[in-house]
């Protein structure tokens, strides 16, 4: 069953009861008037009749003439002696010599009734007459309940039209909204299935008059889920094409070398070095992408206490200016003291990869140049080099994984993977600090790290 017709089933249902619980209250509230008028007519009958009504010197009841009272045109009245006899009755009743109400008759009390008399139904109203506490008679009076009962009658037929017409439109009126209400989902449902059975993410659902109300909310969040996904599995492609090639190259050096040395059944420096160096190149690679996978599932453990980022600055400082030799100068220009709470092995290893990088991609003669300042509560690290820029067209995926700004370049054995900046961001963030990056082709490359210090 679609959620249109259910919907549509339940709005009709809701209405339905509506109706069942007001068309109830009108029912029992129009019975109540008609029997209350009834009761009045009645009630007003037998005071007019009691109050006429007279005892003799025997104490036996001496009754005027009933149709003398006007008001007995529009009421059947009996009254019957203490002994049980018909004692008098009005014209409208003829030769009638039953009670009007056997049950009333016998109980002795005043009481309203509903009795039904050759078919005719009534409402009785027993009065007992009492002469010092001593019943002496007994006055029935009643009136037909045809016309209340027709009126009831009519009321439960127009009240039954009227909640099956109301019932009707409402349904039909839930349809006809609820279609278009919730045509949009409609247009999900059939996108998602153009998807699945296409795999195209490019397709889009499209948001008819940019509805400003939940289901345009939904439309907005499904499209960019659609985008995001698109964007996620691009990124697989890529990177399932990316890890591909960067494992092919260095496993076919390392299978030729192999080859050469079985050939020549002796070992050469040479080819060993090679077979070396790109062992090391699948072992980064590897570790690298272990990490990230470690970090998108949150199992990175980072063991945070108090780093003095002046000293680990200086020590990368040492440990690179040996790393450069003599291909790129490394300056410090500015160094403070500041103490920051993080993991200091994953610190090293972001000023270390970037400070790398700088050297790697700046030619013969270049400057590298470091720095370390104190502003506030924060600290900022800046790495700038005088390599020949990123292009503005790179700059905003050069921290995604295996994208490379040098992709137009022949890789060397020395050529990362695309991957330390994806990690130096995602370590930097972990650390509740900021990576910023400024580049223009042909004057350099500058990295700048925010993170708080420690009070």
């Amino acid at each position: 069953m679609s959620l249109r017709l259910r919907l549509t089933l339940l709005y009709s249902t809701f209405m339905g009861g509506i109706l069942l619980v007001f068309g109830a209250a009108v029912y029992i509230l129009v019975n109540v008037i008609l029997l209350n008028q009834v009761d009045n007519l009645l009630a007003g009958v037998a005071r007019e009749i009691v109050r006429a009504t007279t005892v003799d010197s025997t104490g036996d009841l001496s009754v005027i003439s009933l149709p003398q009272l006007d008001m007995t045109a529009n009421a059947y009245v009996q009254v019957w002696g203490a002994d049980g006899n018909l004692l008098t009755t009005s014209p409208s009743i003829g030769s009638l010599n039953k009670p009007l109400d056997p049950i009333g008759l016998d109980m002795g009390k005043t009481m309203y009734e509903d009795s039904y008399l050759d078919g005719a139904h009534l409402r009785v109203l027993t009065v007992p007459l009492k002469l010092r506490n001593r019943i002496i008679g007994i006055l029935q009076v009643a009136a037909s309940l045809t016309v209340a009962d027709n009126t009831r009658t009519s009321l439960l037929s127009i009240m039954a039209v009227i909640a099956v017409v109301a019932v009707g439109l409402v349904m039909w009126g839930s349809w006809v909204v609820l279609g278009r209400a919730l045509s949009p989902l409609q247009d999900i449902a059939d996108t998602v299935d153009q998807i699945n059975r296409a795999d195209d993410l490019s397709r889009r659902i499209p948001n008819q008059g940019a509805l400003q109300d939940d289901v345009g909310d939904l439309v907005i969040s499904v499209n960019q889920t659609l985008e995001r996904l698109e964007s996620l599995f691009t990124s697989q492609q890529r990177l399932l094409a990316d890890v591909s090639h960067e494992l092919r190259t260095p496993l076919t050096v390392i299978k030729g070398n192999v080859d050469l040395i079985r050939k020549y059944k002796e070992p050469d420096e040479d080819l060993l070095n090679s077979i070396d160096q790109e062992a090391g190149r699948l072992n980064r690679l590897v570790s690298g992408l272990l990490m990230l996978a470690q970090a998108d599932s949150g199992k990175v453990p980072l063991n945070f206490a108090r780093v003095e980022l002046d000293l680990l600055l200086t020590e990368v400082f040492t440990e690179t200016r040996v790393l450069a030799g003599s291909k790129v100068k490394v300056h410090l220009n500015q160094i403070d003291e500041a103490l920051v709470k993080g993991d200091r092995d994953r610190l090293k290893q972001v000023i270390l990869n970037l400070v790398a990088n700088a050297i790697q991609y700046t030619p013969h003669g270049g400057e590298v140049f470091l720095s370390l300042k104190r502003i506030g509560e924060q600290v900022r690290l800046i790495v700038r080099d005088t390599g020949p820029g990123i292009p503005a067209e790179d700059l905003p995926y050069i921290f995604e994984r295996f994208y490379r700004a040098e992709k137009s370049r022949t890789r060397s054995q020395t050529s990362g993977f695309g991957l330390g900046l994806s990690i130096t961001k995602w370590i930097v963030e972990q650390h509740g600090g900021q990576i910023k990056v400024e580049s223009k082709e042909g004057e350099g490359t500058t990295f700048v790290i925010w993170l708080n210090v420690v009070k």
